[in-house]
């Protein structure tokens, strides 16, 4: 078994960024990251700047770790960079107990999860004729 590497065959290399410790569950994350698939970089910045959600300020965090991944490890331009996936796992589950009425308890489960984003460079179109 050989582990996957950031680059692929057809020369198009991988930028990626994983965020271990996000403090949500899987199903609060991915109606965000699903929004911001397919996207340029700085719209999805943008977006996650002005969502309502709490959880978006980690997710934009995650993302500019992997801008600035790509910037220094392979030397890209930010403005060509666009959101090719991204995708989040479950982690470990901290469970705590509320305690309620006649001596009973009621659990509380605190979940985490992983997120990754995976960046790539745009490719540049070139136009052939006068229509656009």
């Amino acid at each position: 078994m050989s582990k996957k590497s950031k680059t692929t065959t057809n020369k198009e290399k991988l930028v990626r960024s994983i965020n271990n410790n996000v403090r949500s569950s899987t199903r609060k994350l991915n109606p965000i990251l699903k929004t911001i698939v397919g996207k340029k970089v700085d719209v999805a910045i943008r977006n996650l700047t002005f969502s309502d959600k709490r959880i978006s300020q980690d997710i934009k965090k995650t993302i500019s770790s992997a801008v600035a991944n790509a910037e220094n490890n392979f030397q890209y331009d930010i403005d060509s960079l666009i959101v090719k996936e991204a995708y989040c796992g479950k982690k470990i589950v901290m469970k705590r107990f509320r305690p309620r009425a006649k001596g009973r308890a009621a659990p509380i489960l605190k979940p985490y999860s992983s997120v990754t984003i995976i960046l790539s460079e745009a490719k540049k179109m070139e136009s052939h004729g006068t229509k656009s």
